[in-house]
């Protein structure tokens, strides 16, 4: 199997046909966990299993990106009360060696009844393209995550977007460049001042480029996971699942 059947099987196995053994073979032994709320292990994920069948929890996955040994799952979960709200955002990444599942992160976030600019979470563009333009697309995004995001350079930021065409699907933060800038002023305004912004994860396919960053917000550590997509060599479209970073743990392999 590829690596996006591999996870994609494993996806179905632990969520779908609640399978703990088919689950188990797809995975290693030593299966490496970042969810805060999961003991690390084969274990760990095998015994989530029965609770996600008794809560009736359901996922549907919108978006799957890979490169290399990693894969970027974006998914709706439903009847998730157990990981935290009824209806989830969430992205799932894995890292795959020798045909197993060894490694995985996530990000979850509630999802509101309304956003901003009028956009799910989880809607929009889905269809990958433009793979000969990976390497400068990952490129494009990670210079407006330094340059605009890190505050490296914002005066930059039309460099990589145009300011009239930017699909904004956090639920917090209109369309287009005055969109965003609004929302940074009014967070700063609120004490939610982001002093550090450094790109852990980064999986780029076509068009879709994903960013997991290790952030401090306000004083507090924070988890930003985003995706954006590119056209003609431009931000176009951007989705995120922001969370803070719990102290707490059920293991020590920490949130990155």
């Amino acid at each position: 199997m590829t690596p996006k059947e591999l996870v994609l099987a494993l996806f179905m196995a632990a969520f779908v046909d609640h399978d703990p053994e088919a689950a188990r073979q797809l995975v290693t032994p030593d299966y490496i966990q970042h969810n805060p709320q999961i003991v690390t292990g084969a274990d760990g994920l095998v015994g989530i299993i029965p609770l996600v069948e008794q809560s009736g929890m359901t996922v549907t996955t919108h978006r799957v990106i890979s490169e290399g040994d990693m894969v970027v799952l974006h998914n709706t979960f439903e009847n998730a009360d157990a990981f935290g709200a009824p209806t989830l955002a969430a992205f799932d990444v894995f890292r795959v060696e020798d045909g197993l599942v060894v490694e995985h992160w996530d990000n979850l976030q509630p999802i509101p009844e309304t956003t901003v600019s009028g956009r799910g979470m989880t809607d929009g563009g889905t269809e990958i393209t433009d793979l000969d333009r990976t390497q400068d697309n990952k490129a494009l995004v990670l210079g407006f995550v330094r340059d605009v995001l890190g505050s490296a350079a914002p005066e930059n930021v039309t460099k990589y977007m145009d300011p009239a065409v930017y699909m904004q699907h956090n639920p917090l933060i209109d369309d287009g460049l005055a969109g965003l800038m609004a929302a940074i002023e009014a967070f700063a305004a609120q004490g939610q001042v982001i002093t550090k912004f450094e790109p852990q994860i980064v999986v780029a396919e076509g068009n879709f480029v994903f960013v997991a960053t290790d952030a401090i917000m306000g004083g507090e550590p924070w988890a930003f996971f985003d995706l954006w997509r590119v056209e003609d060599g431009k931000i176009v479209e951007h989705w995120d699942v922001v969370a803070p970073i719990p102290a707490d743990m059920a293991h020590d392999n920490g949130k990155f």
